[in-house]
């Protein structure tokens, strides 16, 4: 593999760090501000939205630092190795949780009637996307479980 591909890759993950990160520290208390602004009566929700909201960046940055030592590990040549499938398999677990954490916040918000289709939306297809792309780190750490089984296999038969 070129190594070029790795670089766009390495900075898409490291532009999608960037971006959740200021969203988390700029966007996300000012729109909730606002919201309260708007709808005084939903103002008890604001600090729980938030919270549960940051949480879900901590799974995100471990899933995107999981990719760049993957990346990494392409640069190096070292692809097929045990430690290429821990980084899958973290990834794999971290969409779950996000996925877990956007259900649980859907109802959540669901219970308080607070729940509006546009926000519904969002959650859905990021519950979707977190499924995805746990899946497909699944699908990836069994390939790469086998390929290592069938390397480990033919050094011990030469």
């Amino acid at each position: 593999m070129k190594r070029g591909t790795t670089i766009f890759l390495k900075t898409a993950v490291f532009l999608i760090r960037v971006s959740v990160l200021a969203l988390c520290v700029f966007l996300l208390p000012w729109l909730a501000n606002y919201t309260v602004e708007m709808f005084p009566e939903l103002a008890y929700l604001q600090y729980p939205v938030l919270i549960g909201l940051y949480v879900t960046a901590i799974p995100l940055f471990i899933a995107l630092y999981q990719a760049v030592r993957l990346l990494n590990y392409i640069d190096n040549n070292d692809a097929f190795s045990e430690s290429s499938v821990k980084s899958l398999k973290l990834i794999k677990y971290c969409a779950i949780t996000i996925s877990i954490l956007y259900v649980i916040g859907t109802i959540f918000l669901m219970s308080q009637n607070a729940l509006h289709p546009g926000i519904a939306l969002i959650g859905i297809i990021l519950i979707f996307a977190s499924a995805v792309i746990s899946v497909f780190a699944g699908v990836l750490q069994k390939l790469l479980r086998n390929a290592l089984d069938i390397k480990l296999e033919n050094e011990l038969t030469v």
